[in-house]
Parts: C-alpha cells; sequence; structure tokens
C-alpha cells in the first residue's frame, strides 16, 4: 500500500501551495494546479501526457470514481509514480477550493507561438481582469467554434486556479498566448489577412448586422473601461451591441459571446 502523507513539510506538497498561489512561479516552473473531479478527467482524455503529479485525498482514494479512473487510466501501473495519497486534513490545506473534491493535479503548461494560433476565427483579450470572465471567455470560444486566443500581457493569469476551474477544460484544447502589445498585434494580424472587428460601445455597426469576413478576429477590451483607445484604432471594424432600457454595457464575457457565435455563422 502506498505511504500516505501526512505532513505539509513534504516538499511537493509545499511547491502545490505556491504554486496555487504564485504567477510567478508557475510561470518559472511551466507548472500549474487544477482541482476537481471533472476537470481532472478532461484532462486525462484532452491531456493526459502534460500531468506531472496527481494527489489524491486518502477518502477519495477508497471512492469508486477513483477505482474507476485507476483501472481505466493506471490499471498496468503505468505512471503509477505520479500519483500520491494525502490525508484529508492535508490535502484540504494544499487546495484553493472550499470544498475540495479530493483530487488535484500539477499539469506542465503547454507552449504556443504565434504561427501555432490557427487564423481562423481568433478572440483577442485587452486587460481582461476578472478570472470568471477569462474562464467564462475560453470556454464559451471552444463552444463557438473559435480557433484561438491572444490576450494582452496585463490580461488576468489563465494559469490561476480560478481561470482554469471556470474554463471547465477548455484550457487543454483551445491554443491560446500572451502577446507583448495588442496594437501591434492587431496590425500583424491584419497584414496576414485577418479582419478584426472591435467591441466598442460608441460607434459602428451593430454586431448582428455586420458580415464577418473570415479569418476574423474580435477584440473585446477591459471590464470597466473597455477597449483603449490605441486599439480601437487599429481594428478593421468596430461593431457594437444595441441595448434596451437603462443598460450601459453588458459583462465582458456576455458581450465576447455574442459577437463570437455571431461570427461563427460565416465561413
Amino acid at each position: 500500500m502506498q505511504e500516505i502523507i501526512t505532513s505539509l513539510k513534504n516538499e511537493k506538497l509545499r511547491n502545490v501551495m505556491l504554486l496555487q498561489k504564485k504567477k510567478k512561479l508557475r510561470e518559472e516552473q511551466g507548472l500549474f494546479c487544477l482541482e476537481g473531479l471533472r476537470i481532472f478527467e478532461d484532462a486525462l482524455r484532452s491531456a493526459f501526457d502534460l500531468i506531472d503529479q496527481i494527489y489524491v485525498s486518502e477518502s477519495f482514494s477508497g471512492s469508486d470514481d477513483w477505482k474507476r479512473i485507476a483501472r481505466g487510466y493506471f490499471s498496468n501501473g503505468e505512471d503509477i509514480s505520479k500519483i500520491r495519497v494525502v490525508s484529508d486534513g492535508i490535502f484540504e490545506k494544499i487546495c484553493e477550493t472550499v470544498t475540495p473534491q479530493g483530487i488535484l493535479c500539477v499539469m506542465r503548461m503547454k507552449r504556443y507561438g504565434y504561427s501555432d494560433i490557427p487564423k481562423e476565427k481568433l478572440l483577442l483579450l485587452e486587460n481582461i481582469q476578472d478570472p470568471g470572465n477569462l474562464g467564462t471567455m475560453v470556454r464559451t470560444a471552444e463552444a463557438a467554434g473559435i480557433t484561438g486566443i491572444i490576450m494582452s500581457r496585463d490580461t488576468v493569469d489563465v494559469y490561476s486556479p480560478k481561470v482554469t476551474r471556470s474554463t471547465m477544460g477548455s484550457i487543454f484544447r483551445m491554443p491560446f498566448l500572451y502577446c507583448g502589445d495588442i496594437c501591434d498585434t492587431i496590425e500583424r494580424l491584419k497584414k496576414d489577412g485577418v479582419t478584426v472587428y472591435g467591441a466598442y460601445l460608441r460607434d459602428g455597426k451593430p454586431y448582428n448586422e455586420t458580415e464577418y469576413k473570415i479569418p476574423c478576429a474580435i477584440l473585446v477590451g477591459n471590464e470597466g473601461n473597455g477597449i483603449t483607445d490605441e486599439a480601437i484604432s487599429k481594428v478593421s471594424e468596430r461593431v457594437y451591441i444595441p441595448m434596451q432600457g437603462e443598460i450601459e454595457s453588458l459583462n465582458a464575457a456576455v458581450a465576447a459571446a455574442l459577437i463570437m457565435y455571431r461570427a461563427s455563422e460565416y465561413r
């Protein structure tokens, strides 16, 4: 029987706790953490080769769910060395979620370059700050047929625990990268034949009356301030979402979803 880890003095557990909290450490090590059964099973199906470590709580290690996973993926003893069982009390301390489900894994990051991102339908994000918004955008982008996401460097870390949970597994399947300057990226995309549409409040065409030219990119700005003046001056075309009542703007993730699905109608 595998020895159960019962102390936070364990070096690997201390590192897990730091990876949960520190973006710089995640970047230095090229590792990030995932918590929860559903997203772990997504990792098994979509990114098995990127799983670096698996931590299972003592109680979960005896569950039917874990036995099913062990039979399906580790029945031949392959990669068994990645798995560690942790006492329930210690497991709770290494997790960010309030009620852990008993499974946590450490993943290696998949690195993408500009040439790795298919340019058919892109989502461009400038200074998105809410982790839930970013995670929802990644998840919705996959559902809407977006082929890649490019984010400004001041956008929240896609590998932070709250973002990865919100993606519901789409983080494994959606190519993405951070760029040094969103304006330079817009210009580069335009030179590559990509029409860039900026989601704007004040003018442009209604998003649902616009004929989207493919390849295209949809630019969405910060939750509070929208797209910067510098970036909006670079786009090919501005689009807006008509609204009734006294609402001034929509949630950034909702706005992105509407425009992405509209663009998905074009081939």
